[in-house]
């Protein structure tokens, strides 16, 4: 593994004997590696060269065989502490902490800024005072909106049905969505007004995406495996359209870390990405990543954004 992350070659058995200094002769190893690529862990290029490593051999390293990052890891950590809110803006510090991020690792890296997670609506309640209608939102995390809307006369009988309709709706699903699809048409008046109102709300609440900084493009691409590779297009396409959705938050992957195919974007299917989380107070929560190739020094990549994620939490807490 690290012949190869270090070479970019394919490993073969005589290289492993002379550089590790191993005790077998190159026909052992062989057979070890030949049992290996029997497992899926490692594979052959092509019928004479040595062996590289699988998406799934990478997986078992990360899983099984990482060792302690190196100390440079310690320089890093070291910098950061002269990185603080003493630049102009949050934009500014996330800037100079993704570059040294991208030059530490020689990988791309991008943060999130932090932000609220999505709420859930859980239950709808109605308040009728004289010709104005209180929507009282209730929303995960115990979070409450209020709206008010004016009611016309003739929608004043519809709202014990639509209380109870939206009642109904809520209970038979766990994503807080109302299929006003379904409404019924006697309820229609009611109805169409509290789905503007509520849809409204959710427009002005979601209207604010959420923001990337990515740095080292350049670096990313410069790596061997991308050299001459369709591969990044994918990649620059998604960065362009949707960047966030590199940090896959609604999918828990083990340590942080996809590798290939694990990662729910086809985008990066060529790619791992490592990623650290942190909190902010009151503003939610933010994410560190690192994207390069699978043959990439996870255990660096996994320190490097765990230490960048803990310097934000710390600075923003």
């Amino acid at each position: 593994m690290h012949h190869y992350v270090d070479t970019i070659e394919p490993v073969s058995s005589t290289t492993l004997v002379k550089r590790f200094g191993l005790e077998a002769s190159s026909a052992t190893i062989r057979t070890a590696m030949g049992e290996l690529e029997e497992k899926g862990l490692l594979t052959q290029p092509h019928t004479s060269a040595g062996r590289i490593p699988s998406p799934l051999g990478y997986r078992h390293y990360v899983d099984c065989l990482l060792p302690p990052p190196g100390s440079a890891v310690l320089q890093l950590e070291k910098e950061l502490t002269t990185l603080s809110l003493q630049w102009a803006a949050l934009d500014d510090l996330i800037n100079q902490l993704g570059k040294r991020l991208t030059d530490f690792t020689g990988l791309m890296s991008l943060i999130t800024k932090p932000t609220r997670p999505k709420q859930t609506l859980q239950e709808v309640r109605l308040v009728q005072r004289e010709d104005r209608l209180l929507i009282m939102l209730v929303e995960n995390s115990n979070k409450v909106s209020h709206l008010n809307i004016r009611l016309p006369h003739k929608a004043k009988s519809e709202l014990e049905a639509i209380e109870s309709w939206m009642r109904s709706q809520l209970s038979m699903t766990d994503n807080g969505r109302l299929n006003w699809s379904s409404l019924p048409k006697q309820i229609h008046l009611s109805g169409s007004l509290i789905r503007e109102a509520i849809e409204s709300h959710n427009r002005i609440n979601s209207s604010t995406m959420k923001e990337v900084i990515v740095q080292g493009m350049a670096s990313l691409a410069s790596q061997p495996e991308f050299s001459k590779s369709n591969s990044f297009t994918p990649l620059i396409e998604l960065l362009d359209n949707h960047p966030e959705a590199v940090v896959p938050i609604n999918y828990q992957h083990k340590e942080g870390i996809w590798i290939g195919k694990e990662h729910p974007q086809k985008a990066l299917a060529s790619f791992s990405v490592v990623e650290a989380s942190y909190l902010a107070t009151n503003a939610g929560v933010g994410h560190v990543a690192l994207i390069g190739p699978m043959r990439m020094t996870y255990a660096t990549a996994k320190a490097a954004v765990r230490k960048v994620a803990h310097h934000l939490e710390r600075l923003l807490s």
